[in-house]
């Protein structure tokens, strides 16, 4: 075993002792988690989607209201791979590592619905989901069961069935408000935990970026796993910049 090979079996099995002794662990994640089921994330400085596009033009609440035809234009290829997602390694993880009780709950910046799909319970989507749409005019709210097929399979933009009207994937745009009620349990969860580990999020996407300095200021210990560094791995209990699609099974192995 080599140098580097040892240091990444002492940085899991550390995480594995910290999730251990922890009696209130909870999850935050973000796009990395998601990227080895192929779908792209945002801010990567090769491959992110905002290398492409600029966000204000097709990802913000305003320019959605002026022009939603060009938001569903951008998104349906994205879509399209969201739908056809599996789950991988680092999400049947979590599922596990919930189950047997080792972690309470999952706050993620994603939209995919992945975490669900491998079988966790308790997931807080602080940016939205595709599971429902909103009327843009009188706010009657649809699940996408039935309507998300045109859509996808031709690019017939959702209309609300009552009015005529466009309707809003519930995933939030910039320049949007957080669902109120989500993000209240998010941040009562995460100042009231005694680890918080961080999975493929970069961090920079706020306010969900605050949370786990939130969770640090209330004496919880950090676990990092991600790529790239954070604005808080100097504040971290252990950070590991390798894939979490790795990692996270084998921190499960060794619990």
């Amino acid at each position: 075993m080599d140098t580097n090979e040892y240091k990444f079996l002492s940085e899991i099995i550390s995480a594995a002792e910290i999730i251990r002794a922890s009696e209130n662990a909870v999850v935050l994640t973000g796009a990395g988690i998601s990227t080895p089921s192929g779908i792209p994330d945002f801010r990567s400085k090769d491959s992110g989607l905002w290398t492409e596009y600029d966000p204000f033009e097709v990802a913000s609440l305003i320019s959605f209201r002026q022009n939603p035809e060009n938001f569903y234009n951008w998104i349906r290829p994205l879509a399209i791979q969201i739908i056809e997602a599996k789950p991988n390694l680092a999400h049947i993880g979590l599922a596990d590592l919930e189950s047997r009780g080792d972690i309470k709950a999952i706050i993620t910046q994603n939209i995919d619905g992945l975490h669900q799909m491998a079988g966790s319970q308790r997931v807080l989507e602080v940016h939205g989901s595709w599971k429902s749409l909103t009327c843009t005019a009188c706010f009657k709210c649809f699940e996408s069961v039935g309507l998300l097929a045109p859509f996808l399979n031709e690019g017939v933009i959702p209309l609300c069935k009552d009015c005529g009207s466009v309707l809003k994937p519930d995933l939030i745009l910039m320049g949007e408000q957080l669902p109120a009620r989500i993000w209240m349990e998010a941040a009562n969860i995460s100042r009231s935990c005694d680890v918080m580990i961080v999975a493929g999020s970069s961090l920079e996407v706020y306010p969900v970026a605050e949370l786990p300095l939130q969770a640090i200021e209330q004496g919880a210990k950090l676990i990092i796993i991600n790529r790239s560094e954070t604005y808080l791995d100097e504040l971290a209990s252990l950070v590991i910049n390798h894939d979490v699609a790795s990692v996270i099974p084998q921190i499960v192995q060794h619990i």
